[in-house]
């Protein structure tokens, strides 16, 4: 689908995100057309070797979990308002322990909102999306080269997880065209899968070191395989308060927290001498890369943390902003969420947020937040002093 002869393409990310499925080995995409989701939808139709278009979004879920249990890996694209009605599904896939990839293309909300309006305020419904605030693997797109990575990366995650991946993307990352060097592409290899080897006594929801159970599909004839959303023990038999029921449902939130750490994608700049940290995900780290850049030329330091890795947040975020008198965090939304999720509904005095609802960060703005800062130094280190109370020292 991409041109092999090319070096120098005009492309957009909706067709370097598709590709790199595909090649990682997610082999079906079932879909309901929504904008800004559409054009995954549309190269999708004529690049995955099984394409369905589901009449909802709620169908959607439930044959994408029907696939992943025959041994598929299934993919779909949608943004806020699909989303909202797959939430049952995948919390049902979820506690099925079902590998597929959901790619959320964020636009404006809330409701139908703008769809043409392209924002990051989907962070906070991600951190709740599993009831009982159990983890749901999230990563971020932050450019064009991450579509291509991080899409890999998700099926990867998906599979070797027996999960349910959040590809987290937004209008303008999947919809504006730009020229791109497609020497800059990794080969990417098609994922492994683990199945069960054993003799006659499978059991379904029995863990391995890394708390994941092997997997059998549906189609095997040599072993039963239950699968079941309901609380259940390791054969997938329903135990509604059973001691070993209850400890299979908190494996699945531990589960995630093992595995992640192996998939923490991130960029970080330091300079040396900084006192100012800036943090930035998503679209608005272009922003953020740009204002670090013209900070630097204007003779003052600074260092720059991009997050792919949203969720489970890994704890060396912590550990590099605990180094920092001073973190500023930019975000296209009204709240800060990615900033509460970090800190909680009150930060610390020396975090601090850029944020925006309906347009874009500009550079100038974080800059203007960073001269802020830059300016009251004396201010700038009682709020670290406070901050090193709180978050211990790498």
């Amino acid at each position: 689908m991409i041109p092999s002869s090319q070096k120098t393409v005009f492309i957009d990310g909706s067709l370097l995100v598709t590709e790199s499925l595909v090649r990682a080995g997610a082999d079906v995409f079932i879909g309901y057309p929504i904008t800004p989701a559409n054009l995954l939808y549309l190269y999708s139709s004529r690049r995955f070797p099984t394409f369905i278009a589901a009449p909802d979004e709620i169908t959607t879920l439930q044959l994408m979990s029907g696939y992943s249990a025959a041994g598929r890996i299934p993919v779909t694209a949608t943004s806020f308002p699909g989303y909202a009605l797959m939430l049952e599904s995948i919390n049902m896939a979820y506690m099925m322990e079902l590998p597929m990839v959901v790619i959320l293309v964020q636009r404006l909300g809330p409701a139908t909102g703008t769809a043409t309006g392209g924002a990051q305020g989907d962070l906070a419904l991600l951190n709740g999306t599993i009831s009982g605030g159990l983890t749901l693997p999230v990563v971020s797109i932050s450019g064009p080269h991450d579509g291509w990575v991080l899409a890999a990366k998700a099926v990867e995650m998906a599979v070797q997880m027996r999960t349910p991946v959040i590809l987290l993307t937004s209008k303008e990352e999947m919809m504006t065209m730009f020229s791109f060097d497609l020497n800059a592409l990794e080969e990417i290899k098609p994922v492994t899968r683990k199945y069960f080897k054993g003799g006659d006594s499978y059991k379904p929801y029995l863990p391995d070191e890394n708390l994941v159970p092997a997997f059998v599909p549906l189609t095997d004839k040599n072993h039963q395989v239950r699968l079941t959303a309901s609380t259940h023990d390791t054969c997938g038999i329903l135990q509604n308060t059973a001691k070993e029921a209850l400890e299979n449902s908190v494996r699945l939130h531990k589960k995630i927290i093992k595995n992640s750490s192996g998939y923490s994608f991130y960029d970080l700049e330091e300079e040396k001498g900084a006192g100012t940290l800036i943090v930035s995900w998503g679209i608005t780290a272009l922003a953020a890369k740009e204002a670090a850049g013209r900070i630097r030329k204007e003779g003052k330091k600074v260092s720059l943390l991009i997050t792919k890795t949203l969720l489970p947040v890994p704890d060396v975020y912590y550990n590099i902003m605990a180094r920092y008198k001073k973190v500023i965090i930019a975000e296209e939304n009204l709240t800060g969420q990615y900033r509460q999720i970090l800190f909680g509904s009150k930060s610390p005095d020396n975090i601090t947020g850029v944020n925006k609802f309906g347009k874009m960060i500009s550079p100038e703005e974080i800059m203007e937040k960073f001269e802020e800062i830059y300016y009251a130094p004396n201010a700038c280190r009682q709020a670290g002093d406070k901050f090193s109370q709180i978050v211990p020292s790498a």
